[in-house]
């Protein structure tokens, strides 16, 4: 690796400062700012997650740096997200937004400013997230002899099964991400269906350990306001990044055979560039096409302070995603009390209770998801039945508190024992 390019700007007190028990934790998260607007391309759950769980981890009283790419030249260098952690913006490639798929050639030099950071003030532990965050951080962990835990969020294997030749992804990713998988200390899956693809992948059994995604229950609740409603007797929306995988075309032809609904598209490009947006073109297209363009309407990228609202006003949540390493939307809408009709993919299978909180449907399959959204819609007691059971769900299992305390036990299962980096020597 590169010697040490100099010093890192100064930050907090020194870890060594810490008190008994308290652990300087470094998330690394390349291309999902905790800070960034969601809904765009490469802009959703594990924002959202890495903001999250850096903050419950500081409610637990350890102090915490979130690692993430600088997209902009006017981002400081650090920037506090509240008590207990702060971002640090990392010079590596242009200081602009670059689609996440065409980050592998700065994934050098962010390595080589995570070590000059790592030695100017060391932390206990390493959590990556994401294949690129990992392949950098395995890299400065070996050198270091730091432990180091891993989250793929995504993994290349699903994706290339998937898209195919649509693909985007470096061809280098699924070898990278083995390195990671077998080189880290602990690999972090959020679902099941993960763990089925890491043993096939070779990394071994004692080496993962399950903890889901989290939600803010006191954020997402079920009273609270709800955002106006259009003039239609019903809503569906649909929340999240807008990329075909999503399955907002899904939602749309389904629409086709439920009269007198709307459907809310929630995520994109900020409000003013959707009309240049192509995905945006193309549902409108497919919209049209369907007789129901006056009922389908695109909300662009929200700040997360509006997303509650928005859930609240929807009367069926749907999540028809072609697949889902995890999603975090399904969480979101069980916690406001809203019932989820999602395609029975990753960790949907997890996180949804059908009958209980929803239903699951097979991907891809417009009249499965119009025929569950049907039901659901003429039987107001059964809606209220499924919001009630997903809150109930979401607060026995996905507390934030519950997810860092299940993340904080990894963590110091990986302390008492011998670092990876050590073993590989």
């Amino acid at each position: 690796m590169t010697p040490p390019l100099g010093s890192v700007p100064a930050g907090p007190s020194p870890d060594e400062d810490l008190a008994p028990g308290v652990l300087s934790i470094a998330l690394v998260s390349e291309h999902a700012s905790p800070l960034a607007t969601l809904g765009g391309v490469d802009a959703g759950g594990q924002n959202v997650h890495v903001a999250a769980l850096a903050g419950a981890l500081a409610d637990r009283g350890h102090r915490v740096t979130v690692h993430t790419r600088r997209d902009d030249p006017a981002l400081p260098d650090r920037v506090p997200l509240r008590d207990g952690v702060e971002v640090h913006h990392v010079p590596a490639g242009p200081a602009r937004p670059v689609p996440k798929d065409r980050l592998l050639p700065c994934m050098e030099e962010f390595g080589q400013h995570l070590a000059r950071a790592w030695r100017a003030r060391t932390p206990d532990v390493v959590h990556s997230h994401y294949w690129m965050s990992g392949l950098a951080s395995l890299r400065v962990a070996r050198e270091l002899g730091l432990p180091l835990l891993h989250t793929f969020h995504a993994l290349g294997t699903v994706k290339r099964r998937h898209q195919g030749r649509a693909d985007t992804s470096p061809p280098e990713r699924i070898g990278c991400e083995t390195e990671v998988g077998l080189g880290c200390d602990r690999v972090v899956a959020t679902c099941r269906d993960e763990v089925a693809e890491l043993l096939r992948m070779g990394v071994p059994a004692d080496r993962i350990g399950v903890v889901p995604c989290g939600v803010d229950t006191d954020q997402f609740t079920p009273v609270g306001p709800a955002a106006p409603r259009g003039p239609f007797r019903y809503r569906l929306l649909q929340l999240g990044r807008l990329v075909p995988r999503k399955g907002a075309a899904v939602s749309v032809a389904a629409l086709a055979r439920l009269p007198d609904t709307e459907l809310v598209v929630v995520g994109g490009p900020p409000p003013g560039g959707l009309d240049d947006d192509p995905e945006v073109r193309r549902l409108r297209g497919l919209a049209r096409d369907a007789g129901v363009a006056g009922r389908v309407r695109f909300t662009g990228g929200v700040n997360a302070a509006r997303v509650p609202a928005l859930l609240r006003s929807a009367d069926v949540v749907l999540c028809p995603a072609d697949y889902e390493p995890f999603g975090i939307v399904p969480l979101e809408a069980m916690a406001c009390g809203r019932p989820v009709v999602a395609s029975a993919v990753g960790g949907q299978l997890d996180t949804i209770a059908d009958p209980g909180t929803g239903r699951l449907v097979p991907a891809g399959d417009p009249e499965a998801l119009a025929r569950a959204v049907a039901a659901l819609l003429a039987d107001p007691a059964a809606r209220a039945a499924c919001g009630a059971a997903g809150r109930r769900r979401v607060l026995s299992r996905y507390g934030w508190p519950r997810i860092a305390a299940a993340t904080e036990a990894a963590y110091c299962e990986v302390l008492d024992a011998e670092p990876a980096a050590t073993r590989a020597g």
